[in-house]
């Protein structure tokens, strides 16, 4: 099993292994797209391996609502708990241990002081229905609440709450909620 993929099951399942694997691909159906996502940036799409990956990326991407370009930089341990209305920009970049939960948007915006995609950092959680747009940053360990709207730059150790976004700093803003964080 490749490494990101390893890091992933890890904060699926807890675990790691072929059991856990087979187990998490069969049952966990977020977690099926994230494999299929890794094993196609991995191999080559003029292979014949590489080919029947990106087909099932793109099946189980469509099936269950998740639109993560392979284009995107996802550091390892990515999440998500359940599917459904998934969008990533394709210019955005993610960190390790992050999580996302469904309705979430990652956009950019094409004009103004603030254009660009997102760049995420280690340890986010992002609750369901959050909005975040624009080149903007947001810091390590960064709690985004449901129906956010984030189009401002977050420090580190910090809560973002509500619609236009306000920044609470926090020490420990993902304990609890960012699990199974690999190093």
């Amino acid at each position: 099993m490749k490494s990101l993929l390893k890091y992933d099951l890890f904060r699926s399942a807890g675990k790691t292994g072929s059991k856990a694997f087979f187990s998490r691909l069969l049952f966990n159906y977020p977690f099926r797209f994230i494999a299929f996502y890794r094993l196609s940036q991995e191999h080559s799409k003029k292979s014949l391996l590489g080919l029947f990956y990106r087909l099932l990326y793109r099946r189980y991407g469509v099936k269950y609502g998740i639109q993560i370009p392979l284009s995107v930089k996802i550091g390892k341990g990515l999440l998500l708990p359940h599917f459904g209305g998934i969008v990533v920009n394709s210019q955005s970049r993610i960190g390790d241990n992050c999580t996302l939960l469904h309705n979430v948007t990652i956009g950019n915006t094409k004009r103004g002081e603030k254009k660009g995609a997102p760049s995420i950092g280690n340890r986010v959680y992002i609750g369901p229905g959050a909005v975040i747009v624009g080149g903007i940053v947001v810091g390590d360990n960064v709690l985004i609440a449901p129906n956010s709207y984030v189009n401002l730059d977050v420090p580190s150790n910090s809560v973002v709450v509500g619609n236009p976004a306000r920044v609470i700093a926090r020490e420990n803003a993902t304990d609890g909620y960012v699990t199974n964080a690999v190093k």
